[in-house]
């Protein structure tokens, strides 16, 4: 190809983020796969760019074989996959007791493992697919709530805190040589379809249908609170982040999702330190702590 455009693979691209994210990139006159459960959603799309500029793939994100096969479309079509954004998922909003199991699951499916089935591919393509050593970007689309919890999400919040600890894990098993690097982005609030087509709402489960109940407060306050989230800035924001030097390991998108990060960051060190003798208390006899928080504050960067 001619283009020295990079390449971005999308998935969950019919709507939401996934969606604005593709027309933002297509829109700067970069290239892109976009992946999703039903192509003719994108139709409108494909005729409005090329097919040099591109490429839509069906994918279901749950089945190896499609993720495999969708990377093999992008390297016979554009010959290089630049960035990687895992943004297929859904919401699940129901207490745990009136979770059944198969719904459950399906948050794990969709949320946990569809992302680790493209991260795993996207990170064997850089390193062996892309031409030249150029290595590659992948990005994973978490939410707050895969950093700090709500009830009646329980199982959303779930999925993708093991994600979250995924991503992190993956990030430090690449070797530098590789030229990979990965990103959490953790959305607040934005209006798109997260809390409509793509939001999975069960029934309340009697013993939390009290108006007073924290299950029923958030239940209600999904239904009416306004997001202050730009969707459109939030896809700039993730190309912006993509080009940088050093993409950080987390960024949470809009002030809201700052906020509750923050808090929750601030109150893990809080009660770190309130109970700080108890942790101590359980090292073997000899160890001195001292020494071994200075060890660690050698080894682990």
């Amino acid at each position: 190809m001619a283009s020295p455009s990079r390449v971005w693979f999308i998935t969950g691209s019919s709507s939401g983020l996934g969606r604005n994210l593709l027309e933002t990139v297509l829109a700067a006159g970069e290239r892109a796969v976009a992946t999703l459960r039903k192509p003719e959603v994108l139709k409108e799309l494909q005729a409005k760019y090329p097919a040099d500029q591109l490429l839509v793939t069906r994918l279901d994100v749950t089945k190896p074989d499609e993720v495999v096969a969708a990377f093999n479309a992008a390297k016979e079509h554009f010959g290089l996959v630049s960035v990687v954004v895992n943004n297929a998922g859904f919401g699940l909003l129901s207490e745990i007791e009136g979770t059944p199991e198969k719904d459950a699951r399906e948050q794990f499916d969709v949320n946990f493992w569809g992302s680790v089935y493209v991260t795993k591919e996207a990170i064997r393509f850089f390193r062996e697919d892309n031409p030249n050593g150029a290595g590659g970007r992948f990005i994973n689309i978490s939410t707050v709530g895969g950093y700090s919890a709500n009830q009646c999400l329980a199982f959303y919040s779930a999925a993708k805190f093991a994600i979250e600890g995924f991503t992190e894990s993956a990030i430090k098993e690449v070797l530098p040589e590789w030229n990979i690097q990965g990103c959490i982005i953790e959305p607040g609030g934005f209006d798109t379809e997260w809390r409509g087509g793509s939001m999975t709402i069960l029934p309340s489960h009697p013993a939390y249908a009290s108006p007073t109940s924290p299950s029923s407060q958030v239940r209600t306050m999904l239904e009416t609170i306004p997001f202050n989230g730009d969707v459109s800035k939030a896809s700039k924001t993730i190309m912006q982040v993509a080009s940088l030097p050093k993409m950080p390991l987390r960024l949470p998108l809009n002030t809201e999702a700052y906020c509750l990060v923050k808090m929750k960051a601030n109150m893990t060190l809080a009660q770190l330190e309130e109970f700080a003798e108890l942790s101590h208390s359980t090292n073997k006899d000899g160890i001195e702590r001292e020494k071994v928080m200075e060890i660690l504050g050698m080894v682990n960067h």
